[in-house]
């Protein structure tokens, strides 16, 4: 056995080795797109992050940023991170498969054979390095994210489970489940996905604690483990923060001591109780004492106070307390190392101590402003993402009870706890004091419309629409009382609402993932509707891809070359079947192994899926929450070379099946490393940095740029707070701009930046004031923004009572609103060029007119431009969401990658837009054919090169077209049409239809026309491959097919009057491939 555990350290390392050496080979240089900009910049200023934070992640980024020879290489110090932790999770995983393996090869657990040896090693080698170069590992093991961090946390708290059980008889045993608690208290400051590991620990306890375990045994300890997860889940880590909330009320409201006093003053009693606890259950002089110890540190520490309702705390009180003195089994022993269990969890729970005084020290990333046990509570319980109904809820159909008062018909609302909230301060000097500000108030929906476990319950309608695609909705006829009348809807069945759960939910957001893994993926664009070229799972085998996906074959180029395009054969999931089958057919300790490791897979996969209740149309795709699953099932693989062993020996010697089934079987792993390494590798590429310095550095000096997505957020952040670049510029997300604590950091200044030029105080924003100013035109005409900005401000009574309101609320009094321009001011602070003096209106209309109300970011805006006498620039980014820049687009100069709100008539500034894209920008090595673009790269591509075409139309509607045409050659440099195409197959022509238009301007018809030429091709080989695939698969390629007749389309109908050529050529071609398309619609 010495041998054996020499083997096996050695070949974990070598596992871990290869795995490292891979990951830091492909690591992102610096920050990458969505969620990882924003957690590198908050680790490395210990910032707070987006709710509910991942404290520890950013201690330990903070320390890894300290390897860091400049603020450049911080990002990459942390990628290298989560890269060496993806490592360490292989290396946990190794020899978790050969403790695993061990079971159901090893005969003699002290004198294993040299065949064992080589099986068992050769299983673990085999599983770990499928993980490592598995798809969705790989992707979270190169970026600054939490999922590397978490996954190492699931992997060594299923391989201390295991360590325990070669060692539960002996003394100290215990030791390894405190070290379990204890990483499970830290991983909550990471990501609480580790806490779903806790079915398959207790699986490993009772099968090992008991010799003869049974249905029945097995059965209840499962339940017990939910009701842990559930403990751990719903009660100490939001009951702690509650429990110190409530002191802390009593310690500012009543003893008039300063905020946060009660938190430390309850933090200091719980040490104070868990250290009795302790101290009786270790001493055990009095069995009583220790009961009522034990009652107290779990009533203390929160896990009653579950949801709302006092009846439920005094349920759960009454059963801890009927627990801990009617068990017999509640030993003194059993007591402490509970005890101490929670002890050391609430330590690593600790962790989010940081959270709160890096809240307090107002830093520049300060989401929710978490600086007390309130905002504290709601940061963890993510409020600000809502609800989603589990068991019992709505559909998308449901509408709210409605009841009767006086004449009128309210809502119905279910009031679920008080809101408490810092009051807001007119000066310094006032007492800290908390008051409430409203109530956690949910909707009541009528009973007719819900259903139980409710899996389409958005009612967006984006959703509603995929509801229905996905479910084959028909319907049934409900009708309901609204009110006193009756109203009849089309409420969906149990029958599609299961539809769309296999399909969607599990089949699509599951399942589809699960094979992207272990037998193929077609590519690496997003899917949502199941569509024929985005995203699905494939084999290789072409028999069985022409089945799922068509011919792809005859795919158009683009799509044949896509690096995301990966086959596997089905080899990796062949082998964790028979993995699978090994485990489950391996004996006693092989079937409860199979049990083991079939709830990790199970609650690390399917569980989530039944949480999330994801609704359609997601903005990326969601694999990385499933890695656990991915893992679990590695083991399978892995356990499948005993299986092969055992049938190869029949043939050949013992040793030389060992050496030989193991050997080949690395062929699988080869194969997926092979396979994966083009789109896993993202050494070289800098677009995520290079694109946030675009915005910034188009900017003038102190301006305002609004933003709305994360990709247009986190990235400017990023590159503000850890690379300081013109930290001059204040990012302001629109989204956040609906808060009042996102409020309050604009109204502070940052760095170089300063605050808003707005005069408004906390009182007059804070604690539900002003959150949403209704529209309620009192006049025909237009008032001034300034009428408008006083009557919102006032709070005198008639400017909040209105006819047929029972409340006093926010209001403008008209949906159109103008701003008297002072032309030589506007050019006195130099806001706009001496060029555009004779373009400056006089007066800028606002026009509301279709809105109901304006929302708080929305007033912020109008209070901006109100107050900003043009001192300072304000822009929007070009990806901001139309309908937020709907009023104000007529006054942009489009001077970029933004927008300046101007009062000008909207046009484009081509000299500074020309110096940006030309000269100052910079590309993030995406010319560099070596250079992994993702969808998502591309996508942020194909808006800078939507700019490059803007630009060129504009210089040729100025007559300006030689600087036209060197904004041509240097677009053409930067995209080269090999690696961009003129026309993508997923997003159309991206700005070479402005350059087509452009080369017509410029005389230039045979350079238009072989454009013209280059987009028809591609979409003639799309809708080919569409057209040819067999009736089944129409449907899936509709979305492709509608987005290249578009660009057909488009060119005839625009470019046909400037080159009556092209109809002749194109014209029946278009008219052909579009009445195929209504034939099969």
């Amino acid at each position: 056995m010495k041998q054996f555990k020499l083997y096996n350290n050695i070949f974990g390392w070598v596992a871990f080795a290869i795995a490292a050496i891979t990951y830091l080979m492909t690591i992102e240089p610096t920050a990458s797109f969505w969620d990882c900009g924003e957690f590198i910049a908050a680790a490395f200023k210990l910032d707070v992050g987006h709710p509910p934070g991942a404290p520890f992640f950013m201690l330990t980024g903070r320390m890894f940023a300290h390897f860091a020879s400049s603020p450049e290489m911080v990002a990459m110090c942390i990628n290298a991170m989560s890269a060496i932790f993806s490592a360490l999770t292989i290396l946990f995983l190794f020899w978790t498969i050969t403790h695993l393996a061990r079971k159901i090869v090893f005969k003699n657990e002290n004198q294993p054979s040299l065949a064992e040896i080589i099986t068992v090693l050769g299983a673990g080698m085999v599983g770990a390095l499928a993980y490592t170069f598995s798809d969705t590992f790989w992707f979270s093991a190169v970026e600054g994210e939490v999922y590397a961090y978490s996954s190492l946390f699931t992997a060594v708290v299923f391989w201390a489970i295991l360590k325990w059980e070669d060692c539960a008889d002996e003394p100290l045993a215990e030791r390894w489940i405190i070290f379990i608690a204890y990483l499970m208290g830290l991983s909550i400051g990471v990501h609480l996905l580790n806490l779903l590991c806790i079915p398959a620990l207790v699986l490993v306890f009772y099968y090992k604690k008991y010799e003869e375990p049974n249905l029945k045994g097995t059965l209840l300890a499962l339940l017990i483990s939910f009701v842990l997860v559930a403990v751990v889940l719903y009660g100490i880590v939001p009951g702690f923060v509650n429990m110190a909330g409530w002191f802390d009320l009593l310690f500012v409201n009543v003893l008039g001591c300063s905020f946060n006093t009660g938190a430390v003053v309850y933090i200091l009693l719980m040490i104070a109780a868990i250290v009795w606890g302790l101290w009786e259950s270790y001493k055990g002089k009095s069995e009583l004492r220790s009961r009522i110890a034990f009652c107290v540190n779990m009533i203390f520490v929160g896990i009653p106070f579950v949801g709302y309702k006092a009846w439920l705390w005094i349920v759960l009180i009454a059963a801890i307390v009927v627990f801990a003195f009617k068990w017999k089994k509640l030993s003194g022993s059993l007591i402490n190392t509970i005890l101490l269990s929670l002890m050391v969890m609430l330590i690593g729970y600790f962790s989010y101590g940081l959270t709160v005084i890096r809240s307090s020290a107002q830093p520049p990333m300060d989401q929710n402003s978490p600086d007390n046990m309130f905002s504290l509570e709601r940061y963890l319980n993510r409020e600000q993402y809502g609800e989603t109904p589990l068991l019992y809820g709505q559909t998308f159909v449901s509408e709210v009870k409605w009841k009767r008062s006086g004449n009128n018909c309210i809502p119905i609302y279910e009031k679920r706890g008080a809101v408490w909230n810092k009051k807001a301060k007119n000066s310094p000097d006032e007492k800290d004091r908390y008051e409430i500000t409203g109530y956690n108030e949910r909707p009541v929906m009528a009973d007719e419309l819900n259903m139980f476990f409710p899996r389409m319950h958005s009612a967006r309608e984006d959703h509603i629409a995929a509801y229905k695609a996905w479910s084959n909705f028909q319907g049934k006829k409900v009708t309901y009382d609204k009110c006193g009348q009756k109203e009849t809807v089309m409420k969906p069945t149990m029958v599609e609402n299961l539809r769309f759960f296999f399909s969607y939910q599990v089949n699509y957001m599951y399942w589809r993932y699960f094979m992207w893994n272990f037998a193929g993926r077609q590519n690496d664009i997003q899917g949502t509707m199941g569509e024929l070229h985005a995203g699905n799972w494939i084999t290789g085998i072409k028999f069985i891809d022409r089945m799922l996906v068509g011919d792809m074959d005859e795919m158009p180029d683009e799509l044949k070359q896509n690096k995301g395009y990966n086959r596997y054969y089905m080899l990796p999931l062949i082998l964790g079947l028979l993995g699978i089958l090994a485990q489950a057919y391996g004996g006693k300790k092989g079937v409860q192994g199979f049990w083991i490791t079939f709830f990790l897979f199970f609650m690390t996969g399917l569980a989530i899926v039944l949480y999330l209740n994801q609704t359609p149309n997601q903005p990326r795709e969601r694999d990385y929450a499933y890695a656990g699953s991915f893992y679990a099932f590695c083991i399978w693989i892995g356990l499948a070379i005993p299986a092969l062993v055992r049938l190869v020996e029949k043939i050949m010697p013992k040793t030389i099946a060992a050496i030989l089934v193991s050997v080949l079987c690395l062929g699988v792993p080869t194969l997926m490393a092979c396979e994966n390494w083009d789109d896993h590798d993202r050494s070289g590429r800098y677009t995520c940095r290079d694109f946030a310095y675009n915005y910034l550095v188009g900017c003038e000096e102190d301006a305002i740029i609004f933003t709305n997505g994360d990709n247009d957020t986190f990235p400017l952040w990023y590159i503000q707070e850890v690379e300081g670049v013109r930290t001059d510029v204040r990012v302001c997300n629109m989204s956040y701009l609906q808060t009042d604590w996102y409020y309050s950091q604009m109204l502070r200044p940052y760095y170089e930046s300063e605050a808003f030029p707005v005069d408004w105080t906390e009182p007059m924003y804070k604690n539900g004031k002003r959150d949403v100013a209704r529209i309620i035109p009192r006049r025909q005409d237009s008032i001034s923004l300034q009428q408008a900005m006083s009557w919102l401000e006032s709070d005198k009574e008639f400017t909040k009572r209105i006819q047929g309101y029972q409340e006093d609320i926010d209001y403008i009094p008209a949906n159109r609103l103008y701003l008297n321009i002072d032309k030589q001011q506007v050019l006195d602070n130099k806001y706009v060029d001496e060029k555009y003096a004779n373009r400056i209106v006089e007066k800028m209309d606002f026009n509301f007119n279709g809105k109901s109300y304006l929302g708080k970011h929305e007033l912020m805006l109008l209070k901006l431009i109100e107050e900003g006498e043009w001192k300072r620039p304000l822009y929007f980014a070009v990806t901001v969401d139309p309908a937020l820049m709907r009023s104000y687009q007529r006054y942009f100069i489009h001077e970029g990658l933004v927008y300046k709100i101007a009062p000008v008539n909207r046009c484009v500034d081509t000299d500074k837009m020309y110096d940006n894209l030309c000269n100052n920008f910079r590309w993030g090595n995406i010319q560099d054919s070596t250079v992994y673009l993702d969808e998502n790269n591309l996508r942020m591509c194909r808006t800078q090169r939507q700019m490059f075409g803007t630009l060129i139309k504009a210089l040729c509607q100025e007559g300006k077209f030689e600087k036209a045409e060197a904004a041509i050659a240097r677009c053409e440099e930067i995209f080269p049409k090999d690696l961009f195409p003129v026309n993508f197959v997923d997003a159309g022509l991206s700005g070479y239809q402005e350059i087509i238009e452009a080369y017509y301007m410029m005389g230039k018809t045979q350079e238009a026309r072989d454009l013209i030429a280059e987009a028809f091709s591609t979409s003639e080989d799309c809708l080919n491959w569409v057209f040819s695939q067999r009736e089944g698969l129409w449907a899936s390629g509709l979305r492709l097919a509608n987005n290249q007749l578009y660009v057909m389309q488009d060119l005839l109908s625009n470019m046909g009057s400037k080159d009556p050529e092209l109809i002749k050529i194109y014209g029946d071609m278009f008219q052909q491939y579009a009445r195929l398309y209504q034939s099969i619609r």
